[in-house]
């Protein structure tokens, strides 16, 4: 259950912005209400979101990958429920993406440039960080340094996203309720 009503006081702000999750997601994003408490929060985190989406240097698919895992690594479930629902979207297999929670246990479903973002993602996000000289210098080489800043700079925002969702305890919204997808979380046993 939300921390936070969902039901923030109406403004023409947030009303142009549900009008555009409406027409973006099919629905308003429960983040989107919670933000509308305040509305300069509002405004620069869709300012914001709009100039990340305009990031092109890596893949979609790993760049998804590493938002996926930073998100299940803080435990945010409305940040990996929406996550499903945009792989889905990106045309990812989801044979595939169900298994980003426990990529770990499942590393044969992945290529080697995937398990070295998902590391490298997860690394990022614990509290300290553990990225590693290593890990770094070979997404570099393997991705570029455009690409590796991009890499580097997304898995920062969903850390942002995640955490904020998470502390306002924003739980899943049924986004994967619309993809054939079955998650595997942590704990769960592996098909």
């Amino acid at each position: 259950m939300a921390r936070i009503s969902l039901d923030p006081p109406r403004t023409v702000f947030l009303r142009l912005a549900e009008w555009y999750s409406r027409r973006k997601y099919g629905r308003v994003l429960d983040p989107l209400l919670a933000m509308g408490h305040n509305p300069r929060v509002l405004r620069a985190g869709a300012i914001y979101e709009q100039s990340i989406a305009k990031w092109r240097a890596l893949d979609p698919g790993l760049k998804h990958l590493a938002e996926m895992v930073s998100a299940a690594r803080i435990g945010c479930s409305w940040c990996v429920d929406f996550g499903y629902w945009l792989a889905d979207d990106l045309g990812m297999p989801m044979e595939k993406v169900q298994y980003v929670p426990v990529w770990r246990e499942n590393r044969e479903r992945f290529s080697e440039i995937e398990l070295l973002v998902m590391e490298f993602a997860e690394a990022m996000t614990e509290t300290e960080p553990t990225v590693t000289d290593a890990m770094a210098e070979e997404l570099m080489r393997r991705l570029g340094e455009r690409s590796f800043v991009e890499l580097t700079a997304i898995v920062a925002v969903e850390n942002h996203r995640s955490r904020i969702n998470a502390a306002l305890g924003l739980v899943g919204q049924g986004f994967s309720d619309q993809c054939a997808v079955q998650p595997h979380r942590k704990g769960a046993a592996s098909a």
